[in-house]
């Protein structure tokens, strides 16, 4: 059996119909593949298969092909040998040039196919939910270890909050407020992956010479040229944010589009690997303050899965759940969840959240649901 990518020739295909199909693909991860060189038996045992992985398969000429989103290809892999004999490693690899890794000094991402969890720390008086909530060390290190516990991933740490209407603190106020505590956490827990998310380049400095491995900077890293040289010299994790508080745009998802399409060939060519760099649409940064254009970037989501990288969903209790439907910071985390669980399933790879526990659940429920596969005889694929 011969198993190849098809989807490429979409692009060779101008007709309406290929066109909306190769669209289709790049916003839901659909791959096209064709199945060849195989025995009559094999061509129905495989059509079968597939129809039971509820993705459409076609016979073409003694080939068989068949439309695949990503979590579809690997349950098929996981389930081949119980059908096959042979070209599973042709799978394999062909879901393997579709992996998805976000690399942050030494941890490796795999996010393919699920999410990781975020977590915020604050250390400052004015964010616009957990201003002030944590004082002290003890504080701070307890919740670290509270998020921690539940699931995080990452521990982010932040000195200064870039709230609509912020107020700018010096470097070394924002250093005064996230070494200290970065050094901490080093300290009582020193598998945890940590970040930091300033714009200033000597808090970086700073930061990554404390062995922090991801830098979360609003301003894109292009507004220093001296970030871009620190960035290439280190090996950390980039989060790089579209902003478009300075400007509205005629088409906004295409001026999104263009910006992280010019972004990432500026960082690349800075000599910085793409597998370091996740990017966040920046939900929050509008021009118009909780405006109409935060809603229209949780629904645009899916039109940036074509670029290959992890985008951040950085919803979480903002203020337009409040402006929206009148309900308090502390009452934001229902609407949250919901959101997340939207921009997750449209491809959202990096969930940053205040609360872990219940978007760790929210993560785990999803991925059971959409990797459940009834196979005859087999049960459910998602348990081999």
């Amino acid at each position: 059996m011969h198993i190849q990518e098809i989807t490429d020739q979409l692009r060779m295909d101008r007709s309406i119909s290929s066109l909306a199909l190769l669209k289709l693909a790049d916003e839901q991860n659909l791959l096209l593949l064709e199945f060849s060189d195989l025995s009559g038996s094999d061509q129905t045992k495989l059509v079968d298969v597939i129809q039971q992985l509820d993705s459409f398969v076609t016979v073409k000429d003694e080939k068989v092909q068949s439309l695949l989103d990503l979590r579809a290809l690997q349950q098929l892999i996981q389930i081949w040998d119980k059908f096959f004999t042979s070209a599973k490693e042709q799978l394999s690899d062909i879901l393997l040039a579709h992996r998805m890794v976000w690399k942050t000094g030494s941890f490796s991402y795999d996010l393919t196919n699920t999410a990781m969890i975020y977590g915020i720390m604050n250390n400052t008086p004015d964010s616009f939910y957990d201003g002030g909530y944590f004082q002290g060390e003890t504080a701070l290190l307890k919740h670290v270890e509270d998020m921690v516990a539940s699931g995080a991933d990452v521990i982010e740490v932040n000195g200064q909050t870039t709230r609509p209407g912020f107020t700018e603190v010096t470097p070394e106020v924002e250093m005064e407020r996230t070494i200290p505590l970065i050094r901490s956490i080093k300290k009582e827990f020193p598998a945890v992956n940590i970040a930091i998310d300033t714009y200033k380049l000597p808090v970086m400095k700073a930061a990554l010479d404390e062995g922090v491995s991801i830098v979360n900077d609003v301003n894109a890293f292009t507004d220093d040229p001296d970030k871009l040289r620190l960035m290439a010299d280190s090996d950390c994790g980039l989060l790089t944010m579209h902003s478009s508080r300075g400007h509205e745009y005629h088409n906004s998802t295409k001026g999104m589009y263009d910006f992280f399409e010019e972004n990432l060939s500026q960082l690349t060519s800075a000599g910085i690997d793409i597998d370091r760099i996740a990017i966040d649409q920046g939900i929050g940064y509008s021009k118009v303050v909780h405006g109409a254009q935060d809603y229209s970037m949780i629904r645009n989501l899916a039109q940036f899965n074509n670029l290959k990288r992890p985008m951040m969903v950085a919803i979480s209790r903002k203020g337009f759940f409040g402006d929206l439907l009148g309900i308090a910071k502390d009452d934001r985390l229902p609407m949250t969840l919901v959101t997340e669980a939207a921009m997750y399933l449209a491809g959202g790879r990096i969930l940053r959240v205040h609360d872990v526990e219940e978007t760790k659940q929210l993560v785990t429920l999803l991925d059971q649901i959409q990797d459940s596969f009834w196979i005859e005889g087999l049960g459910n694929s998602s348990d081999y």
